[in-house]
């Protein structure tokens, strides 16, 4: 006679509704993430030193928190920046160098930051542009977004939409995404997408509040300003009278050392006139102002729930921006001024400093291990990034001895129609740059002695041995970010 058979399946479940119980216990425990990127966002804030541009607010996290000085995009351009950062991946892992194609194309299993935490027991929601969108034309749709990354997404939509069709632009007909062009518009705040986005994560932060699901969240809210067209309510144009504007013009002789590779000049913009540029110039601080008066809200609604106290708070932009400096305008390219980007972490541990500032060299790539570390949430092991926690703990240490940073040719076309990457590494003192290997030329700068890049030091004989040491480096960078991690 069999023996009379075991039910195991009560057992199974109680079993599963303890590992449940104590996953979701350990996931509550965790600090939450507010991860704030925004769009084409240079350093002119107040915070960086900014003489003119208003930022209270994000001046106010700062205080909360640690200001990076040199943080660098690995790709000064939305989509492979932005691919870069939420992957932990270098753009070169990714095979995403510009704002085509989607990474799910050449690495459909990697796990994504937001996916990582969603993993792990968090709620996990997008608000607005986190990875690539068209702007404008893809505002109030999912862009070219990740589906898997998230639980919840909301794609607001405003005023500034509305009145596109009356937009300057500097290139009739052309995109108001891809060239200069901006309007004053009378409006209130919560009219414009980035306002209605602000007031959708308040809304979401209200309805997820850990106290009322018992899960911590990452909520990504992604503003579009001041990305072009520089569209902001007519009071923010106010705080920047034109005749407070001083434009950077382009110097006598400032682009004869430089390599037609390095410069990805837009139509119209070297024929801009002074007033011109004062204009374009207002409009973007002003669309800064309108970010910042949002990051105010969100900072408010923060502390009205009593959630600051368990909260990591990122603040980031993808990308630098120029705005005359050599000529130049907007992005793509591989001066200081395309690649550093403003970045703040304001960390609720005990531990983590305050009202600091890091001259730490940092990468966007880092992100994602350090908020998986902040959290208790091991990085996945294709993660190329490295944490900055020590760095938020004692801002005097230093993660690494120099940044990298590439970008393609295409992005913006240049003198012909060859393809070839610009790589790059900026290390405490000097920028080193190579256009396809140095075929297409070599830069290096000294920013001791040269912060605005006006000499490049590449050809000049009294720095062959830097100039060695350096190239030894950047290959080096380059043969790490072409590992295959996945």
């Amino acid at each position: 006679m069999f023996p009379k058979p075991i039910n195991l399946l009560p057992k199974f479940l109680v079993t599963l509704a303890l590992i449940l119980t104590v996953a979701l216990t350990a996931a509550a425990d965790r600090p939450n993430v507010l991860f704030i990127a925004t769009d084409d966002m240079n350093c002119d804030l107040g915070s960086y030193g900014h003489p003119l541009v208003k930022s209270p607010n994000i001046d106010r996290l700062a205080a909360r928190g640690v200001r990076f000085e040199h943080t660098y995009s690995q790709n000064p351009v939305c989509n492979p920046s932005r691919t870069s950062f939420m992957t932990g991946l270098y753009p070169e892992q990714t095979n995403i160098n510009t704002n085509a194609g989607h990474f799910r194309e050449f690495i459909p299993e990697v796990v994504t930051m937001a996916q990582h935490f969603r993993n792990n027991g968090y709620y996990v929601a997008r608000i607005g542009k986190i990875y690539h969108y068209g702007v404008p034309d893809n505002i109030g749709e999912n862009g070219n977004d990740d589906a898997p990354s998230w639980e919840e997404v909301r794609n607001p939509i405003g005023v500034d939409k509305v009145v596109e069709p009356n937009l300057n632009i500097i290139v009739p007909g052309k995109s108001p995404g891809g060239t200069l062009s901006w309007l004053k518009v009378p409006s209130k705040d919560e009219e414009h997408t980035d306002g209605i986005g602000a007031s959708y994560a308040i809304e979401m932060l209200e309805k997820n509040h850990p106290d009322k699901t018992g899960r911590p969240f990452f909520l990504a809210m992604g503003f579009y300003r001041p990305h072009t067209p520089y569209v902001a309510p007519e009071h923010y144009f106010d705080w920047y009278p034109k005749e407070s504007i001083d434009p950077v013009m382009l110097h006598p002789n400032d682009r004869d050392d430089i390599p037609k590779a390095a410069l990805p000049d837009r139509p119209n913009q070297l024929d801009l006139t002074v007033d011109e540029r004062k204009e374009i110039i207002q409009a973007y601080y002003a669309s800064i102002s309108l970010v910042d008066s949002q990051v105010g809200r969100l900072l408010d609604a923060l502390d009205d729930l009593k959630l600051a106290e368990n909260t990591v708070v990122v603040f980031v932009s993808d990308h630098g921006y120029h705005l005359g400096a050599h000529g130049l305008w907007q992005k793509s390219d591989l001066f200081e001024g395309s690649a550093r980007v403003p970045l703040i972490i304001a960390s609720p541990f005990e531990d983590a400093a305050r009202g600091e500032t890091t001259k730490s060299l940092t990468e966007l790539v880092d992100l994602y291990p350090t908020l998986s570390e902040l959290c208790g949430i091991k990085a996945p092991p294709h993660v190329a990034g490295r944490s900055v926690v020590p760095v938020l703990q004692n801002p005097g240490q230093s993660i690494r001895d120099e940044a990298y940073s590439v970008t393609d040719c295409r992005t913006v076309r240049r003198w012909d129609n060859s393809n070839f990457l610009g790589r790059s590494i900026r290390t405490d003192r000097y920028r080193y740059t190579e256009w396809d290997e140095g075929s297409f030329g070599v830069e290096l700068y000294d920013y001791e002695r040269d912060p605005e890049e006006f000499t490049n030091l590449a050809y000049n004989p009294e720095y062959a041995d830097l100039m060695a040491s350096l190239r030894r480096r950047l290959h080096e960078r380059q043969s790490e970010a072409n590992v295959d991690r996945l």
